[in-house]
């Protein structure tokens, strides 16, 4: 076994998990990659529910119309991302101090339960409450279940098992979607009553998915005197500093272009197919999102495969590449869809690059901390992202009377171009993931 050339990833770790574990697959590798897969699944899911049923129910609470409906909508989709971010910075910590499993049950519980409960909300006030307590478990699902799957799967099928578990998120939001088509003659409650179905996997991920080796054999180091886990002053490191900037920017620069663009598509769609009913828009704005999802699915495939042909190929390009697609896409999307047909066409490729891009985004994140502060690392960064993220919903929403639909999407475009800037300070990571067996 060869020690790594990356800093991020010191000898001690690869002496923390048995030669076989690291060169052969097993069970737990493959129980780890299932309960990550449907943790994070049904974390997206959860996530994109509120947004398919976003003017119907905010119509409903408030007897309002017009533009008022779309701001009060995103200033509950920001207030839901802000607790997506603190609770990804707060459990991605405790995942290292406390262990990957037990939080991914904890997370999973919390956003089942109160996604669920919002589906009870007599006031948009008592809705936004519930969709934050709500985005603090979805927050927090992520870092636990990928730093899981990382220190589970073996070197050489690392960056596969991470962009399979990605792929869980668009199935994720193909659910969602699916539900508000296939649920919205019953109404927005009962497509968020739905959303509590996770919780039965939350308890199975506890009982059947075994623990982190190396975080088990990180945790009796720190006993015995080692790195402490779970240290954000750690990640601020003269080691780390840089990765962790250049990390929370590149996650940044993919999450505010693609939600600030994704809440303005209700907009869109009511404004290329006018509707005479909630029902009615509901189930439009469902399929605008399986448009989406299609694309997404490409995007992540095309990551797969070219990481499973080229196992180190330069993560730094991959991204680029999608940073750049992203932006053209949602130029396209709001500068020149005029009707259904290419709203949809403009939708698969924003799918593909935008949303297929946290494919590659995500994996360059795995490969930036070492063990003891891997979930605080990829969680602080992939949060941080986030809390920035919760600004797009709100001002996009907010600034759509003062300067229409079109120049507010196109101005999104422009935030993909702090991403292909910053991916350019970070280090390369896929040589060193590939070669070294860490």
């Amino acid at each position: 076994m060869l020690a790594s050339t990356n800093p991020a990833l010191p000898l001690a770790e690869t002496a923390a998990v048995p030669m076989t574990a690291a060169t052969r697959m097993t069970r737990a590798a493959w129980l780890t990659l299932a309960s990550a897969f449907f943790g994070w699944m049904f974390d997206a899911m959860d996530l994109q529910i509120f947004t398919v049923i976003m003017l119907p129910a905010v119509r409903e609470l408030t007897g309002l119309t017009g533009a008022r409906v779309p701001e009060i909508g995103g200033l509950i989709i920001a207030g839901k991302l802000v607790c997506w971010g603190l609770g990804g910075i707060l459990f991605g910590v405790l995942a290292d101090r406390l262990g990957r499993t037990r939080i991914m049950m904890a997370t999973i519980l919390i956003y089942s339960v109160f996604t669920a409960l919002s589906g009870l909300a007599q006031s948009w006030v008592q809705l936004l409450v519930l969709q934050m307590i709500a985005g603090l478990g979805i927050g927090g699902e992520w870092a636990a279940g990928a730093a899981l799957v990382v220190e589970t799967w073996p070197a050489r099928h690392r960056a596969k098992a991470v962009q399979v578990m990605q792929l869980a998120f668009v199935a994720g939001l193909a659910l969602a979607s699916l539900l508000g088509i296939l649920l919205a003659g019953a109404g927005w409650r009962w497509i968020l009553a739905a959303g509590a179905a996770p919780a039965v996997l939350g308890l199975a991920v506890r009982v059947f998915t075994p623990e982190s080796a190396s975080w088990q054999a990180s945790k009796a180091a720190e006993r015995a005197g080692g790195p402490r886990l779970g240290s954000l002053k750690a990640i601020f490191s003269d080691k780390l500093a840089r990765r962790t900037v250049v990390g929370s920017l590149i996650a940044a620069s993919m999450m505010v272009g693609s939600w600030g663009g994704s809440a303005l598509f209700p907009v869109l769609v009511q404004s290329l197919a006018p509707v005479t009913s909630g029902t009615d828009m509901t189930r439009q704005t469902g399929v605008a999102f399986m448009a989406m999802n299609a694309g997404a699915v490409l995007g992540y495939g095309f990551i797969l495969l070219v990481v499973w042909r080229w196992p180190g190929i330069s993560r730094r390009w991959i991204y680029a590449l999608f940073c750049a697609g992203s932006w053209v896409a949602t130029t396209m999307l709001f500068a020149h869809a005029d009707s259904i047909g290419s709203l949809h066409l403009a939708l698969g490729a924003f799918g593909f690059f935008a949303i297929g891009g946290f494919g590659i985004v995500a994996l360059y994140l795995t490969e930036l901390f070492p063990v003891h502060v891997r979930a605080t690392g990829q969680g602080f960064a992939w949060n941080v992202a986030r809390l920035l993220t919760a600004l797009g919903p709100l001002l996009v929403t907010g600034a759509l009377a003062s300067y229409g639909l079109a120049s507010v999407g196109v101005s999104i475009a422009f935030v993909f171009a702090i991403g292909l800037v910053a991916i350019g300070f970070g280090p390369e990571t896929g040589r060193d993931a590939a070669v070294a067996r860490f």
